[in-house]
């Protein structure tokens, strides 16, 4: 697209004064770069991904609230990761980490492993163990 072309629509950067970076044609014809403060489809698909991210966190708190799960899997969720990333910053197999989603087996971690979780969540241990 040409430089002039590069999309200005209204989006979440826009608002936090950000620009998103994009490759243009300018007028020799030669690439260049320019910054767009968004693009209305794809400021879409992010405000749907952003919204989809925040009720699963919201799950996840609800069913800790509930005891159907530990605060591991609600962290992990509010984190934005996954089992898989989880287990690789832990150190620990992804069963491992998903056994530790059950309230009884995290009641049963050591301090140790307990720390380790909440280095990992950024957060002190206490703070993992209650949720608000």
């Amino acid at each position: 697209m040409k430089k002039e072309e590069v999309p200005q629509d209204k989006s979440n950067l826009e608002s936090a004064n950000f620009r998103e970076l994009c490759y243009a044609v300018d007028e020799n014809g030669k690439y260049t770069t320019a910054n767009s403060t968004g693009w209305e489809p794809k400021t879409i698909a992010l405000s749907n991904a952003i919204e989809e991210l925040n009720k699963r966190i919201e799950d996840a708190r609800q069913r800790v609230k509930a005891g159907q799960t530990s605060p591991i899997e609600y962290y992990m969720e509010l984190n934005k990761m996954d089992v898989g990333i989880l287990a690789s910053y832990m150190g620990y197999w992804k069963c491992k980490v998903r056994h530790h989603f059950k309230p009884s087996a995290f009641k049963k971690l050591s301090n140790k492993s307990l720390q380790k979780y909440a280095e990992v969540f950024d957060v002190t241990v206490e703070q993992l163990k209650n949720i608000d």
